[in-house]
């Protein structure tokens, strides 16, 4: 039987002849001879060729238009790119013509839908530019789905963006005149404008490019933008060969996104391949859409995704800090001058209170051991605690708000509360209902982390037994028990302590909290109190997580010698001037969390380089897992969350910190000189 002679499938290209080849493959069990030429934007010069290989080609496969159009060889007259594509088709009279535009648009879905379902919450709020002249369509309808932070270098698309519009509508109105029909405006007109708004617009562009996560383009397109900022960016693009994904890598790109199959030994194009398609037909069949699915099913074709640097995720994420008493502002100018003037310190109070929120700072270098990264924002509110406590929980809520809508734009995929914040209200309930992201309130790293510093400095001071199991032979309190934190570390003390004292006010939540938690541990020994007093003497360690607002919640002068006490209330329940009439009491500040990766970049929030409060690292943590969910909100910590989180932490490379009080890290002499005095005061009690 004689062999079938390949059919021949001829890419007319309107870029450079760089890349054309002249070759033999096999799809779909047949030979094809596929044969590219470049024709660098002459549109006459691809007519003539369409006409010459007019009598031996089988399918013409047209392209490179829009990075024709990129790289200035034609502009709006005499060639658009609709009228290009005309004239080649006429040129090429009864023999098929594609551009691959239906192939590409499936395979450009489909790639950004399955990077997303393998790593869910990566296009979230992702900052966006789109480069070229609405050749990208089909992605970036896909990527509207996840997020608004889409920018254009393309002027028309520019104008119709949320994005533009918020921020500068103004900007969009006068972009939008280009728009106006031809014959409104004088020709040359018309086009001074188009080039003058075409100029503006990529300048705009390449701005949002230097901080953006996701860049879209054709080689061509990206080579044009000509962006040397790619560092860490995903890019999708198209038909990409070795050489340009090498020239990627180069430049740090995490994910090189390309729709377009590579299963021959050539680049080739969307259109390349539709055409093959085309012929691959029974005599006339039409490519509708079953026979294309049912040919990419059969070819084994898939978009690619390339990790120039190995498989990696980098997260986004924003938190939320406040000012924690009036000494704040003292440190900060003008504020600082203005609040010494006497009777004016309650006025900046009150003003700070009512600002808006504003970004405190960028912080940048966490690196996770598994290799995920993370970038983030402190986005700062004016309100003191007494500030947010004296207005109505809607107030703290409406600020809260505007963060996360500032979060949302910066391209934030999770967004945590801190301090004050989080306790307000219905404890982020309503906030996490109505943000634009995903809300945490950090609750469960904070309680995880208080009893990780707490058994820690309780080894350090080295006063009460600990077993080899981690269980503590001493006796336990929690004061503020009733609270999302404190019940949380009543359980958790419950587990590794003789005995627990539950302290709250709030008398059937005590009770109720007492039964929990000897339903869930028969052996523990429970105890309730309103108030500390009593037995307050006998403690060996001691948790404040209450709400106070810096209120007085026990007497220092009643506490045990070498007792270990840790403060997790924000502002904290114990002052500095509390804490030295104590020096053989040992009392420490939560439990503070060293962030992974070498150099750690953010304005100092109080504590020491890379170190941050547990619940800043439970937005972290759940960055680094690209876990953009909700997962601590509301005043009922889940004690499963407080044990993942924990194991999460680890995972990530998060440490617990150099443990620290009201002066500073305590250091080796610290805790012998602590000890010392305590041991001296039970002996000469």
């Amino acid at each position: 039987m004689a062999t079938r002679a390949p059919r021949t499938v001829v890419n007319i290209s309107l870029t450079d002849s760089s890349g054309d080849y002249d070759t033999v493959v096999t799809f779909l069990r047949r030979k094809y001879r596929i044969v590219r030429i470049g024709t660098n934007g002459d549109v006459a010069a691809a007519s003539r060729l369409v006409v010459k290989w007019r009598e031996e080609a089988d399918a013409f496969a047209i392209s490179g238009l829009h990075s024709a159009k990129a790289l200035g060889f034609f502009r709006t007259g005499p060639w658009t790119i609709h009228r290009a594509i005309e004239r080649l088709t006429d040129a090429a009279g009864d023999v098929p013509v594609t551009t691959g535009g239906r192939l590409t648009e499936v395979l450009q879905e489909w790639g950004l839908r399955r990077i997303h379902a393998e790593m869910p919450g990566y296009f979230t709020n992702a900052r966006t530019v789109v480069l070229g002249h609405g050749n990208h369509s089909r992605a970036v309808e896909v990527l509207h789905e996840h997020t608004a932070n889409i920018d254009f270098t393309d002027p028309s698309l520019r104008v119709e963006s949320s994005a533009v519009m918020q921020l500068n509508p103004f900007l969009s109105q006068s972009l939008a005149l280009t728009k106006l029909s031809s014959r409104l405006i004088p020709g040359p007109v018309l086009s001074q404008m188009q080039v003058q708004s075409e100029q503006l617009s990529a300048s705009l562009a390449r701005k949002a490019a230097r901080s953006a996560d996701l860049i879209i383009g054709t080689p061509v397109e990206l080579a044009a933008f000509d962006l040397p900022e790619l560092a860490g960016k995903t890019v999708a693009t198209t038909a990409i060969s070795d050489a340009q994904l090498e020239e990627l890598a180069a430049k740090g790109v995490d994910l090189v996104l390309d729709p377009v199959p590579q299963p021959f030994d050539v680049t080739v194009v969307a259109a390349t391949l539709e055409a093959m398609m085309l012929l691959a037909l029974p005599t006339g069949e039409e490519l509708d859409d079953g026979a294309m699915l049912e040919m990419i099913t059969r070819a084994r074709l898939e978009p690619r995704s390339i990790y120039p640097a190995g498989p990696k995720r980098k997260s986004r994420f924003a938190f939320v800090i406040h000012p924690l008493s009036r000494d704040f502002f003292h440190k900060v100018e003008p504020m600082g001058t203005i609040s010494q003037v006497p009777g004016l310190g309650g006025i900046v109070e009150k003003a700070a209170a009512m600002a808006p929120p504003f970004v405190y700072s960028h912080v940048t270098g966490i690196k996770s051991p598994t290799g995920a990264e993370a970038e983030g924002w402190l986005l700062a509110v004016g309100g003191t605690p007494k500030e947010l406590l004296s207005h109505s929980p809607e107030f703290t809520y409406n600020r809260l708000l505007e963060a996360a809508d500032i979060a949302q734009r910066l391209g934030a995929q999770i967004m945590g509360l801190g301090a004050f914040t989080k306790v307000v209200g219905d404890a982020g309930i309503t906030v996490a209902k109505k943000a634009p992201l995903p809300i945490t309130t950090g609750n469960s790293y904070s309680a995880s982390g208080a009893l990780w510093a707490a058994a820690d400095a309780v080894r350090k001071l080295d006063i009460s037994e600990v077993d080899k199991d981690g269980h503590i032979k001493a006796k336990a309190m929690v004061v503020g028990a009733t609270g999302s934190i404190g019940s949380v570390c009543a359980r958790l003390l419950a587990l590794v302590a003789d005995e627990v004292w539950l302290v709250s006010p709030e008398t059937a939540k005590l009770l109720a909290l007492k039964q929990e938690i000897e339903d869930e541990n028969p052996r523990a020994t429970v105890h309730c109190a309103a108030k500390p007093d009593r037995a307050l003497r006998h403690m060996d360690v001691i948790v404040t997580a209450t709400s106070a607002g810096g209120k007085k919640v026990l007497d220092i002068m009643d506490v045990k010698p070498g007792a270990v006490i840790t403060d997790v209330a924000r502002p904290l329940d114990l002052s500095a001037e509390d804490v030295a009439k104590r020096p053989d009491v040992l009392v420490i500040e939560s439990g503070e969390v060293v962030l992974p990766g070498e150099d750690v970049r953010m304005k100092s929030i109080g504590l020491p380089k890379g170190v941050v409060y547990a619940c800043l690292a439970e937005t972290v943590v759940l960055a680094l897992e690209g876990r953009y969910e909700p997962f601590t909100v509301g005043r009922a910590i889940e004690w499963e969350k407080v044990r993942e989180i924990y194991r999460l932490g680890l995972k990530h490379g998060m440490g617990l910190a150099t443990i620290s009080g009201v002066n500073g890290v305590f250091t080796d002499a610290d805790f012998d000189r602590v000890r010392e005095l305590a041991l001296a005061a039970r002996e000469g009690n």
